[in-house]
């Protein structure tokens, strides 16, 4: 394979690796002195680093290379997802008061505050596994298409290059480097992108010859709005169950709620919220159209398109001139390691203060910090084990596989979160049964899907059924459409439980449920917001009813 960078591209993308390793060592000659700065960087951290942070750590491979190939794959129906950036504003408006009053660290330790440590193993354990099949595996899989596209080396070789240099800066400075970088590499990723998007649309001759091109070969393509019945994206599991997903992704996830706990009072973490909501909005433009242009522009024969999830690298090789290329070679290489720290960072914390602190709780804090770094490559390898696994669910696009899974690991989560909130009745009884019930849940699907994977793939190409049983048909319902039955299933076994047992002790989770604030907490909450909040929040509201009026056909 040949590098499609020239001299002038690797100068442009040395330029961009210097200023990442000198944030990183200007954050790591700090030190960190304890856990709160390894994790969470010292809760000391503005609004606008908190929003570039939650826009860089979500805005991953499965953005740069799995977003544009579903654009070029299917058109539309997947920037509901991308529209979530309303859901973005229910963390800063509904949840993060409550994770700032619990002060924890991680999810699962508000869980064990809320409910009780059996959650709190639950979750944690959960996690890990859950950013192993997703997170970690679909990152690390990205990165290896991308480097060896635009690098000429193997996949093998890119992917696990990517991995060495981002493991090394998170190791070593935790929370803070990963914070930092991010901001840069956010910068870096927006400019390449709208550089390509500009580009791409000159070369299509516009937005109108582009929607003529994509429209009279895939009439739908610029619909997000499919019918309730449509195989692959029914209205009904895009909008209903992407909520679901998106509640939980957004709202409970350690992933992303961490950056928001950095913050050192909930008004900072809450404006970092919604400038990260505005960012989240992007992608649309900045990934999606593009793949769509790909699309385009092999119909038009201008280009040669392979798997659709080589579309972005493939617009990267055929439209940028010298230079340009190593802006976007840099800004691609920043999604794909600020993912990767993210999650690096996120799952040392959760292991680190969840489970080994729990196990050993006199540790120094020295020792502590010790287990996160070595916490980190454990959960590397094991991605890198799951890669293989990908190409089964999912139909073999990158992003479908990311929401599909995520649809099933996602309803239970969200219902103890949503319910445990809104109803201080949620006890802890119900929270671990709906748990287990959710996860036996989830591994029958992704079990049934695996098995019957070639089935569905030939019932949607033919129309015909090729096997029978329950099993079959419960694998072929969409995976969005899956989310809503399990939230709902999730919810009613939440409730029921709950009812069926004891109270919680109301004065052990004061502040963590509505019911249960006091008229200190109430006042406060009242204080932590300005007209200036408010009115950010509903502009963001209606340029996403914006969007999904615009796009309805």
């Amino acid at each position: 394979m040949n590098s499609v960078l020239e001299t002038a591209d690797w100068v442009v993308l040395g330029l961009y690796f210097l200023a990442l390793i000198g944030v990183a060592v200007w954050v790591i000659v700090q030190k960190n002195k304890n856990t709160e700065d390894y994790f969470l960087a010292g809760r000391n951290v503005g609004w606008f680093v908190i929003g570039a942070s939650i826009f860089a750590s979500n805005i991953g491979s499965e953005h740069v290379v799995g977003l544009a190939g579903t654009g070029a794959e299917s058109g539309m129906p997947m920037a509901h997802y991308e529209l979530h950036a309303w859901i973005v504003l229910l963390l800063g408006w509904l949840f993060l008061p409550f994770y700032f009053r619990s002060n924890a660290f991680t999810m699962p330790e508000f869980l064990e505050k809320r409910y009780d440590s059996r959650s709190r193993w639950f979750l944690s354990i959960f996690s890990l596994v859950g950013y192993v099949i997703t997170k970690v595996s679909v990152t690390i899989y990205a990165g290896g298409i991308v480097v060896s596209e635009l690098l000429g080396i193997p996949f093998w070789y890119g992917a696990i290059g990517v991995v060495l240099f981002t493991g090394l800066y998170t190791v070593i400075g935790g929370m803070k480097a990963v914070i930092y970088t991010e901001t840069l590499q956010t910068v870096v990723l927006i400019l390449g992108s709208v550089v390509i998007t500009v580009l791409g649309m000159q070369a299509v001759g516009g937005w109108d010859e582009l929607q003529a091109t994509v429209r009279a070969t895939s009439p739908d393509h610029f619909n997000m709005w499919r019918s309730a019945s449509d195989p692959d994206f029914p209205w009904t599991g895009l909008l209903i169950g992407g909520t679901i997903v998106g509640v939980w992704y957004w709202c409970t996830d350690q992933y992303i709620v961490q950056r928001t706990l950095a913050a050192n009072n909930i008004k900072i973490g809450r404006r970092g919220a919604i400038f990260g909501a505005y960012l989240k909005i992007l992608p649309i433009f900045i990934f999606l159209i593009p793949g769509i242009i790909a699309y385009a522009l092999n119909q038009k024969g201008l280009i040669e398109l392979g798997r659709a999830d080589e579309a972005f690298p493939t617009l990267v090789k055929a439209l940028l001139p010298v230079g340009l290329k190593g802006l976007v070679a840099g800004g691609l290489m920043a999604a794909l390691m600020s993912s990767l720290a993210s999650v690096f960072n996120s799952c040392s914390t959760i292991f680190t203060i969840d489970i080994y602190k729990k196990l050993k709780p006199q540790e120094s804090e020295k020792r502590l910090l010790t287990v996160g770094r070595y916490a980190t490559g454990i959960v590397v390898v094991l991605g890198i084990v799951w890669i293989p696994i990908m190409d089964k669910i999912g139909g073999g696009v990158m992003y479908q596989y990311l929401q599909s899974v995520q649809s099933y690991i996602a309803p239970p989560i969200a219902a103890v979160f949503v319910l445990g909130i809104l109803w201080k009745r949620m006890n802890s009884k119900g929270a671990i049964i709906t748990l287990f019930a959710g996860l036996v849940v989830a591994i029958l699907r992704i079990a049934s899907e695996l098995i019957y994977s070639d089935q569905i793939a030939q019932f949607k190409e033919t129309g015909v059924h090729v096997a029978s049983g329950m099993l079959y048909h419960y694998a072929r319902i969409n995976f969005a459409n899956m989310a809503i039955f399990m939230f709902l299933f999730s919810a009613i076994v939440l409730i029921v439980s709950s009812l069926a047992t004891a109270s919680p002790n109301y004065a052990n989770i004061q502040g963590l449920a509505f019911g249960t604030l006091s008229d200190e907490q109430k006042q406060l909450k009242k204080g932590s917001f300005t007209w200036v909040d408010i009115l950010f929040s509903v502009l963001l509201v209606i340029v996403v009813i914006s969007i999904l009026t615009y796009f309805t056909g």
